[in-house]
């Protein structure tokens, strides 16, 4: 049975009960954001992840995680900063197997204004050994790791990576504005480069210029035709409204084919 779309809305520490408070209304899920932050990952973690155990409770639909992005430096060709990375995505790792997520967002992180060949290479090269454990660390736990588009121009950057280690908990997590706002290459590009991995997609909107992360109908990017191209692959992904505004993930739920189900 066709359940429409796998939507689920991002939420911060600031905004949880009223995403949940949602998902549970439309049959949604929830990807949460606390633990993407050091400060939280740093401190007093564990009371939080108790409650958001409590809190995730009611949600039909699917848990994902964001893990930490700022400054990680995957396959880093400095060792201390690339054990910092592991330690930090490990720990996300453990969260997310504690709250049920079955998704957890990272970020590759390519410094995308070096475009000489013998970097490319190098961080390929260094990404393959990085994430590969990275992936089986995560089986282990029984999730999935997505790696996200940030500033990557070209989506076989991520894309060729995940075909060279070709791990089952491994796979793709397609940020549409970013691959707008970073990347010249047309989506349907993206879409055929990743499609084998893709699970994960972040929708949101934005002016063409900066990563504002608006709701679907404010910006430059036109989502019925875009969903309408992710809802067409043979293994549809799920869909994240990522937004900081609550009023802006209400208003874009017009977007999404949502059923009652909870799938």
């Amino acid at each position: 049975v066709l359940v429409g779309d796998r939507g689920l809305l991002s939420s911060s520490p600031k905004n949880i009960e009223a995403c949940v408070k949602i998902a549970v209304t439309h049959g949604m899920g929830i990807e949460v954001m606390a633990f993407a932050y050091p400060d939280l990952l740093d401190g007093d973690w564990r009371p939080v992840v108790e409650r958001y155990k409590t809190l995730l409770q009611p949600v039909p639909g699917l848990i994902t995680m964001h893990g930490p992005f700022m400054d990680m430096a995957s396959g880093s060709p400095d060792q201390q900063i690339n054990e910092v990375c592991k330690g930090r995505f490990r720990h996300a790792l453990r969260i997310a197997h504690d709250l049920g997520a079955e998704i957890v967002v990272l970020h590759a992180n390519f410094i995308a204004l070096i475009h000489t060949a013998e970097y490319r290479n190098g961080w390929q090269a260094r990404n393959v050994s990085f994430w590969e454990q990275i992936a089986d660390y995560a089986a282990q736990l029984n999730v999935t790791v997505a790696i996200e588009n940030m500033w990557e121009f070209d989506p076989d950057i991520i894309g060729d990576v995940l075909k060279k280690i070709n791990h089952p908990n491994l796979r793709a997590c397609l940020d549409i504005g970013h691959a707008h706002l970073y990347s010249k290459v047309p989506f349907g590009e993206w879409l055929d480069s990743l499609r084998d991995y893709l699970v994960h997609v972040h929708v949101n909107n934005n002016d063409g210029v900066l990563d504002i992360h608006g709701g679907l109908s404010r910006g430059v990017l036109d989502y019925q035709t875009l969903l309408g191209a992710v809802r067409s692959l043979p293994t549809p992904p799920s869909l994240t409204l990522e937004m900081d505004s609550v009023e802006d993930m209400e208003a874009s739920l017009s977007f999404f084919e949502l059923s009652s189900q909870s799938g």
